[in-house]
């Protein structure tokens, strides 16, 4: 079955037909084919080859169709119609819409295929949409045909205005530019169809800045349209160019843009002076230097149009001043090149120019790029130290010279017109031994002390000129003084000499010494311009000499007046010798001589051996000092000591050593008692010493007196005034008076040996047998 369709064009009005099914138009290209034959046909003609030509009936066929844009009715915009040729109008036909904006910007009634824009469209959003369209049974859902395509473009209307892709725009043009010179390019963008109607031919036009820039109405270019704008009348314009759709006919729709348009520099205008005549006052006592005065030149232009430089191309005073350009602010500095004298000149004056540094020749015509001015420059007087009439001095006197002889003066003088009155002295750090002085009133040196060539043959000194009125205002001049030589010194030999000669020597035979002579040995000298003198042999053998060493004494002597002298000795060794004159052998005496040592070795050796000997007695005194031993040996510091003696005399009567009773009994305590094994001092002497009381421990504790007995020689200790002065170790032997054994000590026997009983000694082992036989016989056998 085929589909009839039956568009209605909303913009024309009218029906589009075409032959043949599922014909369309796509991309706006008109394509036609021919559809089936509907009822018979008839012939129409003949083809070239003589072939009837058959006519048949067309169906409806649709291209692209055009909708309004931008459409402000209240009602949907109708597209078009849809139909099928199956449709009998009994509803059995359905037609369904698809594709772009099917749906929703366009909607297809599905009974009658009217299709309607829901929305307004806008072309600059989308230019066209491609639907697809078909009829399908509406009870089996079947298509009756197959799917179409058709294409609804959207029809441009007027509705953008141009817009420029700047704003504001920004330009330069030289100034002076000749007309028509080309300043900027505008664009203007249309966004409706450049391919329908005028809505997007735009045209350009200027409303401001007439008469001086110009557009071109096609491309937008803009140029000048006056001859010689300055810069330096009027540098900024603002010029407003229209763009205008519609080819610019009335109607049309148009956008601006603003052009902001500088003139640019050139250099078209010389430097200028401010004033013809300038005037600067200075003070004499400006340094070379420092500044006179500034210039200032004004230029129109701008940059480096308005460089300028400056130079000084006329003076009374050459050399005096010069001028150099400040980069920054283009003025230029006169400065001092001469020192300034108000005394000398007060005024000075000046021919100064100033150019450009960059000179286009385009405007050379116009006239030079220089200016010229006069500058004087006044003098201002100042208070001026004195001024020396020379630069140093160089005076000179002789070393023999007696103390206050003047050696010469110096001269300084005010330069003011006043002529204040100028007072000398000496710089003393010039001088620290001060051996000048100066008159402070006329300037003449003299000495202070006697001079002396020879240690300091020239002084240098600094004399200060001070004006009286103003001590402040000082001038410092530098004196050379040159000592000069006398003769007051006799010439000297720097050693005494020694030379060998040869025995088989010859005459006029060389040898050099200092300044000798050797007459006295047959020698000939010679003097030398460096006051050598040279020794000849007069002899041609000297084995017939007696001596092989001769101190030949020497005189010197200057030639000037006072004459002065000195005496020197040469020794001179006689040996034998090889035909080269090699010294081979010398005799005995000649090699004792030259063996000797001299004073200074002697000296040394003498130093070496006393040295030795104090490092032996001293290391023999150390080996004493260390061999002598403290009294107490042992290693615990024990103060109270044990007296042995190796004889067998005294025994138990011998009790000075130490007082034993003490440790038996601390009642006999005996305070009289004189150690033996310290210096006693005087208080030891004292022929009534105050005896201190004793502590007598109680009997009923047992060990009560040998608590109290300690705590007794404690205090003793620490109250004694002979005990050393640190802490020391006593050790007694007392063991208590209630002992079983009681006492073993003998100093407690009675004096007489009948008065004890020693038998039971014999009780106590083999041991004190022969103890008792000694003390425990009859009385007949002790008598015997």
């Amino acid at each position: 079955m085929e589909i009839r369709r039956l568009l209605a064009l909303a913009l024309l009005g009218t029906a589009v037909y075409a032959s043949g099914p599922g014909s369309a138009l796509r991309s706006g290209q008109k394509r036609t084919s021919l559809g089936r034959a509907r009822g018979p046909g008839a012939l129409t003609g003949h083809d070239a080859n003589g072939a009837p030509l058959r006519r048949s009936k067309r169906g409806w066929m649709w291209n692209q169709f055009f909708l309004l844009e931008e459409y402000t009715g209240t009602d949907m915009q109708y597209v078009g119609k849809l139909h099928s040729d199956g449709d009998r109008g009994d509803g059995s036909v359905r037609y369904v819409l698809t594709g772009e904006g099917a749906g929703s910007l366009f909607k297809i009634d599905e009974k009658s295929g009217d299709i309607h824009a829901t929305k307004r469209l806008d072309r600059e959003e989308k230019a066209y949409y491609i639907l697809h369209a078909k009829a399908v049974n509406r009870q089996t859902n079947i298509a009756l045909e197959g799917e179409s395509e058709f294409i609804i473009k959207i029809h441009d209307i007027n509705d953008n205005e141009p817009r420029f892709t700047k704003n504001p725009y920004y330009a330069r043009v030289p100034e002076m530019s000749e007309i028509g010179a080309s300043v900027i390019q505008v664009t203007a963008t249309d966004a409706d169809d450049a391919t329908y109607g005028n809505s997007a031919k735009v045209v350009y036009s200027i409303l401001e800045g007439q008469p001086y820039f110009s557009v071109d109405a096609e491309t937008g270019l803009i140029k000048t349209a006056l001859p010689g704008m300055d810069r330096e009348v009027k540098e900024q314009y603002q010029v407003v160019i229209q763009a205008k759709d519609m080819a610019g006919q009335m109607g049309g729709l148009s956008g601006t843009t603003t052009v902001s348009i500088t003139l640019s520099d050139v250099n078209d205008n010389p430097p200028r002076f401010t004033k013809a005549l300038y005037e600067f006052r200075v003070r004499e006592s400006l340094e070379l230097g420092g500044t006179v005065g500034v210039l200032r030149a004004m230029d129109a232009d701008i940059g480096e149009n308005a460089e300028m430089e400056y130079r000084v191309i006329g003076s009374d005073g050459p050399g005096m001043f010069e001028i150099v350009t400040n980069k920054s602010n283009q003025e230029g500095v006169i400065r001092l090149r001469k020192p300034l004298d108000f005394e000398r000149k007060r005024q000075y004056s000046l021919r100064v120019q100033v150019e450009n540094s960059l000179v286009s020749s385009r405007f050379l015509a116009a006239g030079p790029f220089t200016d010229e001015a006069s500058v004087k420059v006044i003098v201002e007087d100042v208070d001026e130290p004195p001024v020396f009439d020379r630069g140093n001095y160089v005076l000179e006197v002789k070393e023999d010279a007696r103390r206050n002889t003047v050696i010469g003066s110096v001269s300084a003088a005010d330069p003011d017109d006043k002529r204040s009155p100028v007072r000398y002295s000496i710089d003393r750090r010039t001088d620290m031994d001060r051996i000048f002085d100066v008159h402070a009133g006329n300037g003449s040196l003299f000495t202070l002390k006697e001079l002396d060539r020879e240690e300091n043959a020239w002084h240098n000194i600094t004399v200060i000129a001070t004006e009286y009125n103003t001590p402040d205002l000082v001038s410092r001049v530098p004196v050379y003084i040159r000592i000069l030589d006398v003769n007051d010194n006799a010439p000297t030999f720097a050693a005494n000499y020694e030379t060998i000669v040869c025995e088989n020597a010859k005459a006029n035979q060389c040898v050099s010494v200092k300044r000798s002579d050797f007459r006295s040995l047959s020698l000939w000298f010679l003097w030398s311009a460096d006051n050598t003198a040279w020794i000849l042999t007069r002899r041609n053998s000297y084995h017939s000499l007696q001596k092989s060493v001769y101190h030949v004494p020497v005189v010197i002597s200057d030639g000037d007046f006072p004459r002065q002298s000195s005496t020197c000795t040469l020794t001179v060794r006689v040996c034998t010798c090889d035909r080269d004159g090699n010294m081979k052998l010398c005799n005995a005496e000649a090699l004792t001589a030259r063996a000797g040592l001299s004073t200074g070795a002697l000296v040394a050796i003498l130093l070496c051996v006393i040295i030795l000997l104090m490092i032996v007695v001293l290391f023999a005194a150390l080996r004493r000092q260390r061999k002598k031993e403290p009294l107490i040996i042992s290693k615990e510091d024990v103060r109270d000591n044990v007296v042995s003696y190796n004889d067998e005399g005294g025994g138990e009567e011998d009790t000075q050593a130490f007082d034993i009773g003490t440790l038996r009994n601390p009642e006999a305590v005996d305070e009289g008692k004189q150690r033996r094994d310290i210096i006693p001092t005087e208080s030891y002497y004292n022929p009534n010493p105050a005896r201190r009381p004793v502590l007598v421990p109680p009997r009923h504790d047992n060990n009560g007196d040998v608590r109290d007995f300690i705590n007794q020689r404690l205090q003793d200790n620490d109250s004694d005034p002979t005990a050393p002065p640190y802490d020391s170790l006593a050790t007694y032997a007392y063991e208590g008076s209630g002992s079983v054994a009681e006492s073993l000590s003998s100093l407690e026997s009675a004096t007489t040996e009948g008065d004890h009983d020693y038998n039971y000694l014999s009780e106590w082992g083999p041991r004190f047998k022969k103890l008792a036989d000694m003390y425990g016989g009859d009385d007949s056998d002790r008598e015997s």
